[in-house]
């Protein structure tokens, strides 16, 4: 017969609930609720209550987070995982989170949005806090850590097509949709028990005796009709409540389906009549308390009082191999199954006599037969030290290869760094070579350039005189002309008249002797009634 004792661990509290399976038969052993000042304590309390040393334990996850991924339903099983780590890599890139720091798990369910894509729940939680969780259980048989707001769905069978939302209220409130029989989406408030809880122990300086306020307390209807007698907690109590409720309101509004039942469970259903309060806001929901479905309800069972370790019942079955598969946040390591395999029960049976497993091996009692489970231990013996060896093999044959591709490596290396040593010599006197041909190109074109000034002044002064004359005025004689600078020409005319000296210079602009726009004259100066002009200006 298998058991596990589910812990579910809060501030200042602890559930505890030990189950056991046998075959398809569940049973609640023992549980309760245990307060603490120093966790390490009250963990030790509930082991030595429950005789739990070596039974597996189940814990909830301290801090848990969701996030989620829309994948391709045609996408190869061996390369969804690749892509999920991708997409959480680029979430955590969105939001500055290092992605290592993290331990991850995920489940992959239908998407109702697109049927052509699946859904990932993806769970993640920081490694520190883990790590963390799994110190607390130092020295006791830790089996698994696991998320509570997947975990809490082992408590009811859902029907086929049945889409419910179970509202855990303990510290912090988790809301986990079913759709048609699986979890569809996990939402985490910042507000639970813990807000109201902190309230009235600051009244009351007792942890235990607030609890125990909690179970007596009794809410009303919004019409004000009493369902129980009065208490002075509502006050500390209801606006957590009223922010919860309105939270459940809105999920069942965004909901892609529609959801028939809303199940309370936690601290907080302990309060007498919240089924009725949730009820009366969520009017398109009924809503009922949470109650494990393998407990059958007697004269003799007080069913509240299981239901207040619900979320430790989860877990503890989540232990137990219920639930969704691959949860587990703690992976057991070969030690640990060595260990299993190793115990010794020393447990009395039924007639009175002790049940040694493997106990001639141990005690080197060799006279007496090897009985079934010595001999399945002497199996499982010889096939770890086959397995040891073989992996020795293998593993000397994989270094003396790694050793071989590590001096090719080397070499190639070596002949790489040569090659590219000898292509930057190269590289450096093409350089070398290529600034010689263009200081050279650059001279050749200075030297083309004046060639081409030198033949365009000589060309310049023999065309100058041929444009001036033809069409020259008959009055007009020009007594000299001057390149005083480059292509600056100065042309000295004189006649009896300025009209013949003017028709000259529109001559000489309108043709395009001399640039139009540098041509200028001078006065004009009369001796002896010939008239002298300077008319000046560049060469085209």
């Amino acid at each position: 017969m298998a058991s596990c004792l589910g812990l579910y661990i809060d501030n200042n509290i602890i559930k505890y609930a030990k189950v056991s399976k046998e075959k398809d038969n569940l049973k609640v052993e023992s549980f309760g609720v245990n307060f603490y000042e120093k966790l390490e304590d009250g963990i030790k309390q509930v082991i030595e209550e429950t005789y739990s040393y070596k039974v597996p334990i189940s814990v909830n996850l301290a801090e848990e987070n969701y996030e989620y991924f829309d994948m391709y339903s045609l996408l190869n099983k061996n390369d969804l995982p690749k892509a999920i780590k991708t997409e959480f890599e680029a979430y955590c890139g969105d939001k500055g989170y290092n992605p290592n720091v993290f331990e991850t798990r995920y489940a992959i369910i239908d998407n109702l949005e697109d049927k052509e894509k699946l859904k990932v729940i993806h769970v993640s939680n920081n490694k520190i806090d883990l790590n963390k969780r799994i110190q607390q259980m130092q020295g006791y048989k830790l089996s698994g850590v696991f998320p509570i707001g997947m975990s809490i769905t082992n408590l009811n069978k859902f029907q086929p097509k049945e889409n419910a939302l179970i509202v855990n209220i303990e510290g912090k409130t988790t809301i986990t949709t079913v759709i048609n029989q699986k979890i569809y989406d996990v939402k985490i408030l910042d507000v639970g028990s813990e807000d109201f809880l902190t309230k009235i122990n600051l009244k009351e300086n007792s942890y235990s005796k607030t609890y125990e306020i909690c179970k007596e307390t009794t809410i009303y209807t919004s019409e004000g009709k009493e369902l129980g007698e009065e208490t002075t907690y509502l006050e500390d109590i209801m606006p957590t409540l009223y922010e919860i409720v309105g939270q459940v309101k809105k999920v069942l509004n965004e909901s892609l389906e529609k959801i028939e039942k809303v199940y309370i469970t936690g601290t907080a259903a302990l309060i007498n009549n919240i089924d009725l309060y949730f009820e009366e806001y969520l009017e398109n929901a009924k809503c009922e308390i949470l109650r494990p479905d393998f407990i059958r309800i007697t004269q003799d069972i007080n069913i509240k009082d299981y239901i207040e370790v619900n979320s430790a019942i989860s877990l503890a079955l989540m232990g137990l191999n219920l639930g969704i598969k691959g949860m587990n946040f703690k992976q057991n390591t070969i030690l640990d199954q060595l260990k299993d395999a190793l115990k010794v029960d020393i447990t009395p049976d039924k007639k009175g006599k002790e049940k040694k497993l493997a106990g001639n091996l141990l005690t080197n009692d060799l006279s007496q037969p090897l009985d079934a489970t010595e001999k399945a231990l002497l199996r499982v013996t010889a096939g770890l030290l086959m397995l040891f060896v073989i992996y020795s093999g293998f593993s000397a044959l994989i270094n003396n290869q790694m050793e071989n591709k590590s001096k090719q490596a080397q070499e190639s290396i070596s002949n790489t760094n040569s090659q590219i040593s000898a292509v930057n010599s190269d590289n450096q006197q093409v350089k070398s070579i290529t600034n010689e041909y263009t200081t050279m190109i650059q001279n050749l074109q200075e030297l083309n350039d004046k060639i081409a000034d030198t033949n365009r002044t000589k060309k310049a002064i023999p065309n100058l005189l041929t444009a001036l004359m033809s069409g020259m005025p008959e009055d007009v004689q020009i007594t000299s002309i001057k390149n005083t600078s480059d292509t600056h020409i100065e042309i000295i005319a004189q006649s009896r008249y300025y009209d013949q000296l003017g028709f000259l210079k529109a001559k000489i602009k309108t043709d395009g002797i001399l640039q139009k726009d540098t041509v200028i004259s001078s006065a004009g100066e009369k001796n002896n009634d010939i008239i002298t002009m300077k008319i000046e200006g560049d060469l085209p």
